[in-house]
């Protein structure tokens, strides 16, 4: 009778802890519970810059430190119309959106449905609008961003749809907060007058897109460079310029004036006045056209097109840290001396030590060293500061710009123009913002790989996860029987 008093006295204390113990999990799990509700709650009411991460490859939902100098330098209110019917919003735009909002509270994101709106766009462009455009509005100044404006491609000839190869969402928007914000604008004055070509489309628009304001300029027509001038453009000279414009433009420099150059060699040879503005500061213009034997500084199978070595500077370093080449077609090759008492010349672009300036030029009849030719490696790209604080940019290439060498770079080409034009206007913080590839990249494994991560992930590792369960439950059982 004792020894069953004594079972029965154990099993009321077994019961009695397995109820302790029930009402205890229970007790916890709804402490868990409540934890995670309230966490909930308090992460909802967070910005999204502190909730949500960017993993992707080209950093699609992130936004750059230009434009957040440019963002958080505001003064005045800033409204961005988000044209878009409900259900239809776009989501890399939304959260574009909603990192401007963010950083600062002189920026307020409206919604405009066109379905409630009908007539809210027509004036601000006579445009067909289309869903997630966006005007940008301050004041009595607005630019209109067509979905156009914010996603670049093409049109399909095949398919005749819209193919959408890159996202420029962030550089359209912050050209636009800065040009509605902005009382005055950059001057950039282009040289004509001796067979300019015109400016290529992409970099006139890329110009128009960081609020420049561009007119000509014949300095036969004048005394002195205009005082407005911020920067004067050379652009594809086909003829030299006059030993007095040479004066005028070296007068101006050493006066703080600013120069970008893009120049390349001409079938008459070389254009002396236009390159002595370089010789005043120790450089030396070599005739004749640059090819380079060294398979990893060329493209395209010709030798003449030319991917230099790029140097770190203030330009390039944004190229050099994402491993972006430039592609110098048909370039003059330059020899600094490394010293003049002008200023200070920096060598951006060079080739490497197998190359040579062919001195038959545009008449070539071979990439071979011959005899006459000058010996390498020379600078295809410098900056020149005058001891003044004028300044210059000089590329020895003029089509480097040209729509095909431009895509052939990935865009560098461009990207590395824009940065030396901003650079000498003064506005660095407004250097080009990349647009960002939509163009994937997909994991691709082989039919045996596939097979294996099959069986691993719905026949082994469930397996595993099970046996372990009832390893554990067994366990549980077995010390409970003994303990009984």
């Amino acid at each position: 009778m004792s020894k069953l008093k004594n079972l029965l006295s154990s099993g009321n204390e077994r019961n009695r802890q397995s109820t302790r113990g029930g009402s205890y999990s229970l007790a916890m799990t709804a402490v868990v519970l409540a934890i995670v509700v309230v966490v909930n709650i308090f992460a909802s009411v967070l910005p999204t810059s502190l909730t949500k991460f960017d993993i992707s490859s080209s950093k699609l939902y992130s936004i750059t430190s230009n434009t957040k100098v440019v963002v958080n330098a505001l003064q005045q209110d800033v409204t961005i119309y988000w044209i878009v019917q409900s259900g239809a919003e776009d989501q890399v735009i939304e959260n574009l959106l909603g990192k401007y909002e963010s950083l600062s509270d002189h920026i307020k994101v409206v919604k405009k449905n066109p379905d409630v709106y009908p007539t809210f766009a027509e004036q601000y462009t006579d445009d067909y609008v289309q869903n997630n455009s966006l005007v940008v509005e301050c004041g009595d100044k607005y630019r209109y961003i067509g979905l156009e404006d914010i996603y670049i491609g093409e049109i399909n000839m095949y398919s005749g749809t819209y193919d959408a190869d890159s996202f420029d969402g962030e550089g359209a928007l912050t050209s636009a907060i800065d040009y509605v914000t902005s009382e005055e604008y950059p001057r950039v004055y282009l040289l004509e007058g001796h067979g300019e070509a015109e400016l290529p489309a992409d970099f006139a628009e890329q110009i128009e897109k960081e609020n420049m304001e561009t007119q000509t300029l014949s300095l036969l027509t004048v005394d002195d460079v205009p005082e407005e001038a911020d920067c004067i453009i050379i652009y594809a000279p086909q003829s030299d310029i006059s030993a007095e414009e040479k004066e005028m433009l070296a007068d101006y420099v050493s006066a703080g004036g600013k120069l970008f150059v893009s120049a390349g060699p001409v079938e008459d040879g070389i254009l002396e006045n236009l390159y002595s503005l370089l010789g005043d500061y120790g450089v030396t213009a070599n005739e004749g056209i640059v090819v380079d034997s060294d398979r990893e500084h060329y493209a395209l199978g010709a030798p003449l097109v030319l991917i230099p070595d790029m140097a770190s500077s203030s330009v390039t370093d944004s190229l050099i840290e994402e491993n972006y080449y430039t592609i110098m077609p048909v370039a003059l090759g330059l020899t600094n001396e490394g010293y003049s008492s002008k200023g200070t010349v920096t060598d951006l672009l060079t080739t490497s030590y197998m190359s040579f300036s062919k001195a038959a030029g545009y008449d070539l009849a071979t990439y071979d060293y011959e005899e006459g030719d000058i010996e390498g490696p020379f600078s295809v790209a410098v900056s020149v500061e005058d001891n003044s604080g004028g300044k210059i940019y000089w590329f020895t290439s003029d089509q480097f710009l040209e729509a095909q060498y431009n895509s052939f770079s990935s865009g560098s080409n461009m990207d590395l123009a824009m940065n030396a034009l901003s650079d000498l206007i003064g506005e660095s913080e407004a250097m080009a913002i990349r647009s960002k590839s939509l163009n994937y990249n997909y994991l691709t494994i082989t039919d045996a790989t596939s097979s294996l991560l099959k069986v691993l992930m719905i026949g082994v590792f469930p397996l595993a996860y099970l046996g372990a369960g009832i390893c554990v439950i067994l366990s549980r059982k077995k010390v409970q029987n003994e303990t009984f």
